[in-house]
């Protein structure tokens, strides 16, 4: 893996490891605010608070947890910024390429099951969200984030499980909070706390990053960072690589975070003449969709091949991203060409 910082550990997944449909845990990518623990958490240790605006309060065990309906999902998790080194202009945070993101089958409880269990209150509009890693530097900034009611209600997991196996350490054993098809940012690790809110939740990682704003703006104005924009990724081949004349294998994925995916294109003279391209492997929601194209390279040169998605409500991944302060959601079709040569 790419490590871009230690502490916090920051790592993204190897472009390889992103040609098949389940990532694996070991090269899934991993980002952190704040320092997790060296070993995992005594499980006899461990309680699971429900609080806030609820009838009862609740306070579970992880065998409480273990107990209550499980459910399966697939879901392709993605940094909030990944992709962000791609633009062209510099955006503050860590320097992801397209590592930034992976497609993982997550086991564990719905939300809604524990919500329901606690009953809400008539002004129950926000679910808050606190793990038990501590947070790094001087300012002792925990890393609390809250996500709408709805969304809550509707396709929250609590996972304990990543494709089949306990969940990591490093993925935030042993549960995460998990909203479906949203970016990372709002799927808490380490879980210890949830808290239903009337407000959204305040502080530094709600009012001051994941927030999509200009250089100038006051951060709070911006939109939250929350679903995450339709996108196609190419694995195969990779920037500057040298392939002889022939049948050249171009290769991908594409998921559009709620929305599943229509379409794909493909294009190996810079967008100028677009061809469909062959969707491939399991479709699920909330999972990205592979998907091929076979050109037949018959001249040498070199060449400029883009992707782009189209998504099951008709929405088509832009050409150029939305360039913000931080550089979230960089989705651009051109920002993520690559540039190879042919040998003919």
């Amino acid at each position: 893996m790419r490590v871009m910082t230690e502490r916090p550990l920051n790592a993204e997944t190897p472009t390889a490891s992103l040609r098949s449909w389940i990532t694996d845990n070991e090269v899934f990518f991993k980002r952190n605010q704040g320092q997790f623990p060296d070993a995992p958490i005594n499980l006899s240790q461990w309680v699971l608070r429900v609080d806030g605006l609820v009838a009862k309060a609740l306070s579970l065990s992880f065998e409480d947890i273990r107990r209550l309906p499980k459910v399966e999902v697939a879901d392709t998790l993605e940094c909030s910024g990944n992709s962000r080194s791609l633009l062209k202009n510099k955006a503050s945070g860590n320097p992801w390429t397209i590592g930034g993101v992976g497609n993982a089958i997550w086991g564990g409880i719905w939300l809604k099951d524990l919500l329901e269990a606690a009953g809400l209150q008539d002004n129950a509009r926000h679910v808050g969200f606190e793990g038990f890693d501590k947070p790094m530097g001087s300012a002792g900034i925990k890393f609390i984030r809250s996500i709408p009611l709805g969304k809550a209600m509707s396709s929250t997991l609590l996972a304990y499980e990543m494709n089949g196996q306990p969940l990591p350490l490093k993925h935030g054993y042993p549960l995460r909070a998990l909203a479906l098809g949203w970016t990372g940012a709002n799927c808490v690790k380490w879980l210890s706390k949830i808290t239903v809110q009337e407000k959204s939740s305040e502080g530094f990682f709600m009012d001051k990053v994941y927030r999509v704003f200009q250089k100038g703006e006051d951060p709070k104005s911006g939109e939250v960072v929350t679903d995450i924009d339709i996108k196609s990724i190419i694995v195969e081949p990779v920037m500057d690589q040298t392939l002889s004349a022939g049948v050249v294998p171009v290769r991908g994925a594409a998921y559009a975070g709620e929305a599943g995916i229509k379409k794909v294109e493909v294009s190996v003279d810079h967008g100028a003449t677009w061809h469909p391209a062959k969707l491939i492997g399991l479709e699920q929601p909330y999972a990205w969709r592979h998907w091929e194209y076979l050109w037949q390279a018959r001249t040498g040169g070199d060449y400029t091949i883009m992707a782009r998605a189209t998504d099951a409500n008709g929405i088509r991944q832009p050409e150029t991203a939305h360039w913000n302060a931080l550089g979230y959601g960089n989705n651009g079709v051109r920002e993520h060409a690559l540039k190879i040569r042919i040998n003919a």
